[in-house]
């Protein structure tokens, strides 16, 4: 049951914030900050009794039917993957409630209700096991973070409100019909109807169908990365959102995507996956050049961060679909790392832009010698994001390179420029901000006690996970093995876990003409690999 409670605490304690708000102005931001803070003690409790158990890849599940006329159930399930990707979330959740003691003045109840219930929708989304159920907390995400830019958000709130709710409701639908697809097709094939997600990862699928159905997956994860061309909404969103909004964008509702991709997309349509592995890598490479490139032409700061979630998000589809080990821890810490790195600079925008009304880079300077404790705190950000090695960032762009080279060499050429180019606009944000001669301010004041409660634990785990990364490949690797045995020439084997209710269907027989197919597919990643 504790699977169940990480979500229906923050559930409850959204709608108590709501209520609450008749007792005291005060009262939501207490109760906000009581329901995260449980739930990351909960986390923290999962991980360390389980820390000896990483031997198997799933910990705990939860599975009692919900509808099972439709094969619908409600089921639950966490493994070294989705801990982590929860251990992120009530982090970061947990320092957006405190970023928001003072910046959110109005509707201070209908605030935190929508904030806690994002992040609900957002441990739904890592915890669940049944697709219908996942399409219900995917969309659960959605709405909050609608109201949170459009009703909190800057000056063009509900343009951005509106660009972010139709690319990605859009691309949801995609989704949903490829759930629904693949839901029909496994239950004519088997005569079996069910959401159940390692059930379904048996199900025998012609080529054509299995492309299909993929590319309905990848609408809503790409756009949700998000990937080059399909990124336009995320300046627009970032730059509009109260700072809390931009922390869980950029932090928890990216890796959605992420997530998605090495938990359905591989794993349900392997064959598909490895022929569209080049173009995703591709993709990859584009993007972390483009995202890098327009991000030292911004003067917006959050909009110069945005571009910057943009390039960093491109080493996680090369990583994905490079297809090895390296790869995917890469991609993990990639998904961690960024998350508190950029997190970070969207929490320094908002100090900034508490002070000074304006997010406009033009109007910053010289703030070194006024607020020294902020920009030692700026500095170590800002390395972080320029992949400085003694933080998490370095850990992650190395090992996403490292296992990219194997599948793409020439990529990762490309994508080794990205690098430098990070260096360039990561720098850019130091000189500008506090360097470079700028207006006169002269109310400027440092960090006080809760800005400093903020961004200490953001410094320490940075440099947590780039001095001692090995707690967190140890924690993910088990669910990694598994996500590649998704990959061999044998079809998806990937275990259900030993206490789950109802059992696997046996594995899906490949004959000659599927293992041509596959093995063509395994031709198709050298496309880009140089010759020796």
């Amino acid at each position: 049951m504790i699977l169940v409670w990480l979500i229906v605490i923050l559930m409850a304690g959204g709608l108590l914030a709501w209520l609450s708000k008749k007792v005291s102005p005060e009262l939501p931001r207490w109760v906000a900050l009581g329901a995260v803070l449980l739930d990351l003690i909960l986390i923290v409790y999962l991980w360390i009794s389980t820390e000896a158990t990483t031997g198997s890849a799933w910990l705990l599940r939860y599975d009692i039917p919900w509808i099972p006329q439709w094969g619908v159930s409600f089921s639950l399930a966490l493994d070294g993957l989705s801990l982590l990707m929860l251990l992120l979330t009530f982090f970061l959740g947990l320092l957006s409630v405190l970023i928001s003691w003072k910046e959110i003045k109005t509707k201070v109840g209908f605030f935190h209700f929508n904030l806690l219930w994002v992040l609900a929708g957002i441990a739904g989304v890592f915890l669940t096991m049944d697709l219908f159920l996942f399409y219900f907390f995917w969309e659960v995400m959605l709405i909050p973070m609608y109201f949170l830019i459009g009703v909190w958000g800057h000056e063009n709130r509900t343009y951005a409100a509106f660009k972010f709710f139709l690319f990605t409701q859009a691309s949801g639908l995609f989704m949903l019909l490829a759930i629904l697809g693949l839901y029909f097709i496994h239950g004519s094939e088997t005569g079996n109807y069910t959401f159940n997600y390692f059930q379904l990862l048996n199900t025998p699928l012609a080529p054509d169908a299995a492309r299909l159905l993929m590319f309905g997956f990848l609408a809503a994860f790409l756009v949700k990365l998000p990937v080059v061309p399909f990124h336009s909404w995320l300046p627009d969103a970032h730059s509009q959102a109260p700072t809390a909004g931009s922390v869980i964008l950029a932090g928890l509702l990216l890796k959605t995507g992420a997530y998605g991709l090495l938990r359905f997309v591989v794993p349900l349509f392997p064959t598909a996956a490895v022929e569209f592995a080049p173009w995703a890598m591709l993709l990859g490479g584009i993007g972390i050049l483009y995202g890098a490139i327009v991000a030292y032409s911004q003067t917006d700061l959050k909009r110069l961060v945005a571009y910057t979630s943009v390039s960093h998000m491109g080493f996680v589809i090369l990583g994905v679909f490079a297809f090895n080990e390296w790869a995917l821890q890469g991609v993990v810490m990639q998904m961690i790392a960024h998350g508190l790195s950029t997190g970070a600079l969207f929490i320094l925008a908002g100090f900034l832009y508490e002070r000074l009304h304006t997010r406009d880079l033009a109007q910053m300077g010289g703030f070194w010698s006024k607020a020294p404790k902020m920009g030692v705190v700026a500095l170590v950000f800002v390395m972080a994001t320029l992949g400085l090695p003694g933080l998490g960032n370095f850990i992650a762009e190395f090992l996403t390179l490292v296992g990219s080279w194997q599948a793409a060499n020439w990529l990762t050429v490309f994508a080794t420029i990205g690098i430098v180019l990070a260096t360039a606009y990561s720098l850019r944000i130091m000189q500008k901000v506090f360097y470079e001669p700028g207006p006169q301010q002269e109310s400027f004041h440092d960090l006080n006690f809760r800005e400093m409660l903020i961004a200490v634990p953001m410094v320490l785990g940075l440099l947590w996970l780039g001095l001692y990364p090995q707690p967190i490949i140890d924690m993910a690797r088990p669910s990694i093995k598994e996500q590649l045995q998704a990959y061999n020439m044998e079809g998806p084997t990937i275990a259900e876990p030993k206490t789950a209710v109802v059992q696997p269907q046996p594995g899906a027989t490949i004959d000659a003409e599927q293992l041509a197919i596959n093995q063509r597919a395994f031709s198709n990643l050298q496309i880009f690999q140089s010759p020796k």
